[in-house]
């Protein structure tokens, strides 16, 4: 799988000032069919590691923060 180089680029944008990883929340990697998100040990903050996001969307619906966006390309609407 492609690791992500850029914020920007990837599908799954997590809201740092929202992310609670840091109190051991850990919705979104546990609800992730491709084990795509992952909690940055340093920054204690979930991130999106591996760019083949299926744009399912569980991450954002159960993150209890608000804190992840899926942005799903204009062609899959």
């Amino acid at each position: 799988m492609p690791i992500i180089t850029q914020a920007k680029s990837a599908a799954v944008v997590v809201d740092d000032e929202k992310c609670i990883a840091e109190k051991g929340c850990r919705v979104c990697v546990d609800v992730c069919p491709l084990d795509i998100l992952a909690i940055d040990e340093d920054r204690q903050k979930a991130y999106m590691k591996y760019d083949e996001c299926w744009y399912c969307m569980p991450c954002e619906v159960d993150c209890p923060t608000n804190a992840v966006t899926v942005n799903i390309p204009y062609l899959l609407r």
